[in-house]
């Protein structure tokens, strides 16, 4: 899971976050190793919500990969979803991911050889370039990829294009028209919702995924997951993302200064009561190459 080229992370917007956040990940993997721990403990921490677990749960039971399969996981980020592919796919099988940043493939590689994972690789790529041959793959997912991509229907066709005739993908991602944000006014909270969505390359990409996929030439499985992602409201907070995004609302006219401080104290105060709360939704949507 990755966002830019191949991006990870849902949060409050498309500001870094340290709790589950919309964030560039390619972007924030540079600058040294300080900048790449903090990525690291962020998809390490996101891996851990109950909402992302329920999913890739669901998901993973969809797809289910086989012994001697090759499975692949674009935007792979620090390798557990590759590492769970390499357990079920076993020593005959192959699992792959697929991830640009170098810094996370270096972790990815790292906690695999720890594992003693040694099905388990990593390669450079982008989510609509696959470096895979066609008919190659078994089993692909790609996790909260799409909403950062400007053309996320090339991506699906490149992972159409990989896929074996009967292959299986799941992709997962947020729609952060489904966002919920209490307490606040709610005509305020739709425009801070708007400026959001503006500095985001595919804000609403969940809702479009089983079409993009029966574009692609796929069977779309009928049911379709879904999973609220509770965000931690203090991480929101102590973190600066609503602070940042408010900022931001600011410099591109959608709120006034009065209002971002009017907002960002009322959202604080109920953070620090307990009493916010924060979410977005996530889909799932499980596909079949025609055999």
């Amino acid at each position: 899971m990755s966002p830019g080229p191949q991006g990870s992370g849902d949060g409050g917007g498309p500001v870094a976050a340290p709790a589950p956040g919309m964030f560039n990940k390619d972007r924030i993997g540079e600058g040294g190793d300080a900048r790449l721990a903090a990525l690291v403990q962020t998809l390490d921490v996101q891996a851990e919500q109950p909402a992302v677990v329920r999913l890739r749960a669901w998901s993973l039971a969809a797809l289910d990969p086989r012994p001697g399969e090759t499975a692949v996981d674009v935007g792979s980020g620090t390798g557990s979803e590759v590492l769970r592919l390499a357990e079920l796919v076993g020593q005959s099988g192959r699992a792959i991911g697929v991830e640009p940043n170098p810094g996370l493939r270096g972790v990815a590689q790292e906690r695999a050889a720890s594992a003693g994972a040694t099905t388990a690789s990593f390669v450079e790529g982008e989510a609509a370039a696959l470096p895979l041959d066609d008919g190659s793959v078994d089993v692909l997912r790609c996790e909260r990829v799409l909403q950062h991509l400007d053309d996320p229907q090339a991506a699906v066709d490149d992972f159409a294009r990989v896929l074996r005739p009967g292959g299986r993908v799941a992709i997962l991602d947020s729609d952060w028209g489904t966002v919920v944000t209490h307490p606040g006014d709610p005509q305020l909270l739709r425009r801070y919702a708007e400026s959001n969505w503006s500095r985001m390359a595919n804000p609403f990409s969940g809702r479009h995924l089983a079409n993009q996929l029966r574009s692609a030439g796929l069977d779309v499985d009928p049911d379709i997951g879904s999973s609220a992602l509770i965000m931690p409201p203090l991480a929101v907070v102590n973190g600066g993302l609503l602070r940042a995004n408010a900022e931001a609302a600011v410099a591109d006219g959608h709120l006034t200064r009065e209002e971002v401080e009017g907002l960002v104290a009322e959202v604080t105060a109920a953070a620090e009561a307990g009493t916010a709360f924060i979410s977005v939704t996530m889909f799932a949507v499980v596909a079949r190459k025609p055999a």
